[in-house]
């Protein structure tokens, strides 16, 4: 039996259950001869043991499995009756001040989702990206293509490929190999000595100073020079202290790149070697990117004028629930890459601003695709699987894989929900067209 529900406060209820004692010993007498069965004691046959003794081993377990299930009963049923959605988990507990003879008295707490008002689709601005892929870009993944398959050869030594040319001093984007030792005060500090320690100059791997001390020497050839450690350095023992390092550079390597012709085509998969089709794959590759980029820049900005569009309470625990799944996504990835989280502590706090955009979003896209009949629909869940399978050697096999399994199905649907959302809400609002370059939309500018 529950009593009417009390609104607390925003989107927070109370709600009063009481649960008949009859009720509960009775279910547990059922259970217990259910249990008595194929209960088993010392000197008793299976199913054989005396009820008092099954009561004594089980009756607690029991009579605590009944309780929950009568209070949950009570709890769903004034839920049903009243349409109340609840948010996140009730907060049940015993209600010490309440008598009601012949009954154990409960007191559940909980949130409910909050109604979600839009205003005029048709008044916010959005903005919706476009960018081209021209034969400049082909040419710049390429040349990164080429970065990505370089192998060295030692300067002055000459093989098929040459010997690095005149220039035989360590220059920018060569592969070199030192010693070195540096000491603060005359002393050798931790961290501050290596044989045989490798990099490429230029890449930033080393300090500028580190680098330009090495840049120009030979072979052989030693230097001793100050280096001063920024205040900000990640060594804490070292950071904002002058060092003094003598280096010795022992071998001196020069990239070579691939050249761009058949056998480089067939490296990237094109088993004839037609460097047109290579490029032709390259483009098609490109242009899929930019197009998934593209929708996540138009997704985002439809995402933001929601934001400022609806109106709706947040239940606190959704917030909650939802600050702790992405603190532990971050600790899996922490532990993927390697790094010990028992010890590290991970304050909800530090989550709290995107939980509250990913569950505002989350309630506001719920209610959009409701409102507007928005659902994804078996042809846009497959179409969208086989977009994404294409970018795959064996596209029918990444199909296989996504309809093999329910979870993953569900995680398209999700997104084919997004991308209904978004449509819907570009044919409202004022769209507004802006091209961006392709190195601004990907990220890229260095390899320019």
């Amino acid at each position: 039996m529950a009593t009417a529900v009390e609104t607390l406060e925003k989107l927070e209820r109370r709600v009063t259950l009481t649960v008949p004692l009859a009720d509960v010993s009775a279910e547990v007498e059922k259970r217990l001869k259910v249990r008595a069965r194929t209960a088993k004691a010392p000197g008793f046959r299976p199913g054989k043991v005396p009820m008092k003794m099954v009561a004594a081993q089980f009756g607690y377990i029991v009579e605590s499995e009944v309780l929950n299930d009568k209070v949950g009963r009570a709890f769903g049923e004034i839920t049903a009756e009243h349409n109340l959605r609840v948010a996140g988990y009730p907060r049940i507990e015993p209600k010490a001040d309440a008598k009601v003879e012949g009954s154990v008295v409960f007191e559940a707490t909980f949130e409910v989702y909050p109604e979600v008002k839009l205003g005029d689709l048709s008044g916010i601005e959005v903005e919706k990206s476009k960018a081209d892929v021209t034969d400049a870009e082909i040419d710049k993944t390429l040349e990164i293509l080429r970065k990505q398959r370089v192998h060295y050869h030692t300067k002055g030594v000459q093989d098929a490929h040459g010997d690095g040319g005149p220039e035989q001093s360590a220059q920018s984007g060569d592969r070199v190999t030192i010693d070195f030792v540096g000491k603060i005060d005359g002393v050798e500090f931790a961290g501050g000595k290596a044989d045989d320690f490798v990099y490429v100059l230029g890449e930033g791997r080393m300090l500028p100073e580190f680098e330009l001390a090495t840049t120009g020497l030979k072979s052989g050839e030693t230097k001793t020079f100050k280096m001063d450690f920024p205040a900000d350095y990640h060594g804490k023992d070292v950071a904002g202290k002058t060092a003094e390092f003598t280096i010795t550079l022992k071998k001196i390597e020069w990239a070579h790149l691939p050249e761009v012709n058949e056998e480089f085509a067939r490296m990237m998969g094109v088993a004839d070697g037609d460097l047109q089709k290579m490029r032709s794959d390259i483009r098609s590759n490109l242009e899929r990117e930019v197009s998934t980029r593209i929708k996540a820049r138009t997704k985002a900005s439809v995402m933001d004028a929601l934001l400022k569009v609806a109106e709706l309470e947040v239940p606190k625990s959704l917030l909650d629930q939802d600050s702790e799944r992405l603190a532990e996504m971050t600790k899996q990835d922490m532990r993927q890459r390697g790094m010990d989280v028992k010890e590290m502590p991970f304050p909800m706090e530090i989550f709290a601003a995107q939980a509250d955009r990913r569950v505002r979003l989350g309630l506001i896209l719920g209610e959009m695709v409701k409102t507007n009949n928005l659902q994804a629909t078996a042809d846009q869940i497959k179409a969208h699987v086989e977009e994404f399978a294409k970018a795959y050697e064996d596209p029918q096999q990444v199909v296989k894989y996504y309809f093999s399994d329910r979870n993953r199905l569900a995680e398209v649907e999700a997104l084919v929900l997004e991308e209904n959302v978004v449509n819907y809400v570009l044919g409202k609002a004022k769209v507004a067209d802006k091209l961006v370059s392709f190195d601004e939309l990907m990220g890229n500018n260095e390899a320019a």
